[in-house]
């Protein structure tokens, strides 16, 4: 459809707005990464905060600013953001259902426990660093039932 991760972000909302009798929104984070460059154009409409590693560092969150959830308000405005990612940059992405994740006391997993969970293995592949992180998220919440999805991305530049 063209634009920048916000145009776009603008235009989708816009669409959902249009027929939303129930009032239901969803939260979206959305990069376009030019793979020749390690150039990344984002925009956050009300989703979690990304998790970056760059080459010799340690995963930290990316706290840009959000925008609202889409399907909320009609013509909401977005902002797009820029990432510079090297050779061997990571970058983690996730919904809400990892931090949330509960155990038997309510207590919720939580953003500084999976950035913790990041660095215990932050130069390993990404299928390897999903895998960790699934393994954790599981063990923290024990038997407690899963009441949201845990959909998460690892991208090694």
């Amino acid at each position: 459809m063209g634009g920048t991760p916000a145009q776009i972000l603008m235009a989708v909302n816009d669409r959902i707005c249009e027929d939303n009798h129930y009032r239901m929104f969803v939260t979206v984070w959305l990069g376009i990464l030019e793979i020749s460059t390690g150039k990344m154009v984002c925009a956050n409409a009300g989703h979690e905060y990304p998790v970056l590693k760059n080459p010799g560092g340690k995963f930290e969150l990316l706290k840009n600013k959000h925008g609202l959830v889409l399907g909320a308000m009609e013509h909401m405005k977005y902002r797009d953001h820029e990432l510079s990612l090297a050779k061997g940059s990571c970058l983690f992405v996730y919904t809400d259902g990892v931090p949330e994740a509960t155990d038997a006391q309510q207590n919720m997993y939580g953003t500084a426990r999976l950035v913790e969970t990041l660095n215990r293995v932050p130069d390993e592949s990404p299928a390897h660093i999903l895998e960790h992180v699934k393994h954790s998220v599981d063990a923290f919440a024990k038997d407690e039932p899963q009441f949201d999805d845990l959909t998460m991305l690892c991208l090694r530049m």
